[in-house]
């Protein structure tokens, strides 16, 4: 069992910056594919960005391209989320996830391991 905790969210001004940050509770977090989703009130989760084993491989969403960017620090077993540029439509709740396996996938059911989440306001 991965036990994952966010930190970092809170109130930002448009055009500012924040970084959200997952913490795992197994040393073998470096062994997993982990990703970033978002939730708006009244819409459906979202997928935001993945990145895999090395830190070469990732992926993310285009509304985010170019101003967010994932990073993981497999010695600290973290996986960090740089929000830069913010929007107001960026405004939700972020949740990190993991999942086994060396695939990176977009799809909410493809991950086995979910944090509790981390609000993240951007006000215009």
């Amino acid at each position: 069992q991965v036990q994952l905790v966010e930190s970092g969210g809170g109130l930002v001004q448009a055009g500012g910056s924040l970084d959200l940050s997952c913490a795992a509770s197994v040393n073998t977090f470096s062994h997993y594919v982990t990703g970033w989703f978002r939730q708006a009130p009244g819409k459906e989760r979202e997928f935001v960005a993945a990145i895999g084993w090395s830190a070469g491989g990732t992926n993310l969403a285009d509304s985010v391209k170019g101003r967010f960017t994932i990073s993981r620090d497999n010695a600290k077993n973290t996986v960090t989320l740089e929000m830069n540029s913010l929007k107001p439509e960026d405004t939700a709740v972020y949740y990190c996830a993991a999942r086994r396996g060396t695939e990176i996938v977009r799809l909410v059911a493809g991950y086995n391991f979910w944090g509790q989440g981390t609000q993240v306001t951007v006000s215009s």
